[in-house]
């Protein structure tokens, strides 16, 4: 039996569109999605909520979609979230075959600490690479253990991982490794200022405690 972290995903097709049924959809606990590539019609599908909304946690997953009994390999390109409310709207899904490559943004991790006193700053999150399609690392990894304010990590620094090429720029700044920048007489002032207003803010209640 599956658990609803893995990666198979049993879909409905739809023939119902517009936002009203989208609604229902989403109030019946599914999310509308279409499903398109290798130069196949877009199939419009509803996925399992709950499910999904798990497995999205990851960037760049690859579901197994069950539909009509058979079973197809699709990546998340796409996901579109009620700016408020941050709803899962709906879901673009992108079909692709074992061995194929396929282009992915792969979010940037950093180990190891850098040395003491010092701060590392992110320019870019993520970096683009071709890899194929069953095999999308989760992460790449920036080792800035003991490194010294100025150094800069760019994208062709970076360690892919095996059967990855990189796409973004190698000269593209990935992190910096800076020394925080001490408070100006400003900002000393201006946190001086909020204090005191937090304790005349105060000073009522605890006159109408002490009463």
């Amino acid at each position: 039996m599956s658990t609803e972290t893995d990666t198979t995903v049993q879909a409905e097709l739809r023939e119902n569109f517009g936002k009203g049924f989208a609604r229902r959809l989403r109030a019946a606990g599914k999310i509308p999605a279409v499903v398109y590539g290798h130069g196949t019609e877009p199939v419009h599908v509803a996925l399992p909520g709950h499910q999904i909304s798990l497995l999205i946690r990851r960037a760049n997953v690859v579901l197994e979609l069950v539909l009509d009994g058979k079973t197809q390999l699709t990546l998340i390109k796409d996901v579109q979230k009620d700016p408020v409310h941050q709803i899962i709207e709906h879901i673009d899904l992108l079909v692709v075959k074992k061995g194929e490559k396929v282009h992915v943004d792969v979010p940037i991790t950093v180990v190891g600490e850098s040395f003491a006193g010092t701060i590392v700053n992110f320019d870019n999150t993520t970096v683009s690479l071709e890899v194929e399609a069953t095999h999308i690392p989760e992460h790449v990894e920036v080792d800035v253990e003991g490194l010294e304010e100025g150094v800069q990590i760019l994208a062709g620094d970076l360690k892919l991982p095996k059967g990855s090429a990189l796409l973004t720029d190698a000269e593209t700044l990935i992190v910096a490794i800076a020394v925080p920048a001490a408070p100006t007489t400003d900002d000393a002032a201006a946190e001086a200022a909020e204090g005191a207003e937090e304790a005349a803010a105060a000073e009522p209640a605890a006159e109408e405690a002490a009463e």
